[in-house]
């Protein structure tokens, strides 16, 4: 018994350690089925459960980061073309005291302009609890202290990571997997999506030109991944974790502007990841969150506790 009432003590304790909630919070949903199979084309395997951001980073939330993290910029994590044109954060203020903002109307819609080192700067920055987190350490190890990291083809993400960006295979499965095939689109379906400004149907997107704009992530409230994303394709291609050759790392999904193809499963690439430019945007996974672990955990403290009152 006094072990059964130790264990409760250490979950008590646990729980009460808890970080508090913070700044940004990102909506996610589980992906499990896990492990299994890649598709014919090589990707979507994973061996564990995860969550997945249901929507791309937005504006707003990557602002958030900029105000805590980009007071002077050393880093580039701000573009100056956020500020117009398909952007939509404002910069104002002086290097040291440098605030950002969403631009009216745009909060909603992802961010880009972002390179791939300043998506898995936020990775780090949201592993490390946000505020004042480090966004060096983390998921990913960045040397150098410079926009473009000494070390960039060989950063992977680190053990004990529990916000990331998406690996290629998780972001695939999220998209793509329905617990026992792959669909074709990440819309649940087979047959290309209706290119429409939204809500649309069941099976609609951002892509083809069709409303000349970015759209408000989730706006597409019918159109889902098997899992419940919304937006893995149109909207913006999405940065992942993938180094695609020696000086490239991935991106799929497509955007508002490319056809039916760059939304299919095949349809992957990959860019110089100092690259920024107003089709690139990013979306984050975590591990199981930690309420879940400890739901089970007590569950298992209850059976012991069943047994020995039985015994």
């Amino acid at each position: 018994m006094s072990r059964i009432i130790a264990s409760l003590l250490v979950i008590a304790t646990f729980l009460v350690a808890l970080p508090s909630a913070s700044a940004v919070t990102i909506p996610t949903v589980p992906v499990g089925n896990a492990p299994n199979a890649a598709d014919t084309t090589g990707y979507g395997a994973v061996g564990n459960g995860y969550r997945i951001g249901t929507t791309e980073v937005s504006n707003a939330q990557y602002a958030e980061f900029l105000n805590a993290k980009a007071a002077s910029d050393p880093l580039a994590l701000y573009n100056t073309s956020m500020g117009s044109g398909f952007g939509g954060i404002t910069q104002s203020g002086f290097s040291g005291s440098f605030t950002y903002a969403a631009i009216a109307g745009r909060g909603n819609k992802p961010v880009n302009w972002v390179s791939w080192y300043d998506s898995i700067r936020f990775a780090n920055w949201l592993n490390n609890g946000q505020g004042s987190g480090d966004t060096e350490t983390g998921a990913y190890t960045l040397l150098g202290g410079t926009p473009t990291p000494t070390n960039g083809p060989s950063i992977t993400r680190n053990a004990a990571a529990t916000w990331f960006l998406t690996s290629e295979d998780e972001w695939y499965k999220a998209a793509y997997y329905d617990g026992s095939s792959y669909f074709d689109y990440p819309t649940s379906s087979n047959t290309a999506p209706t290119a429409e400004a939204p809500a649309g149907g069941s099976n609609s997107a951002n892509y083809n030109n069709a409303v000349g704009d970015l759209t408000n992530v989730g706006a597409y409230t019918a159109s889902t991944s098997p899992y419940g994303t919304f937006d893995q394709g149109g909207n913006v291609w999405e940065w992942n974790e993938a180094l695609v050759s020696s000086s490239a790392r991935g991106f799929r999904g497509g955007l508002w502007y490319s056809n039916s193809n760059n939304l299919l499963s095949s349809g992957r690439g990959g860019s110089n990841p100092s690259s920024e430019n107003n089709i690139f945007g990013f979306r984050v996974a975590s591990i199981p969150e930690p309420s879940t672990l400890l739901l089970g955990a007590l569950a298992s403290v209850g059976m012991l506790l069943r047994r020995k009152r039985l015994s």
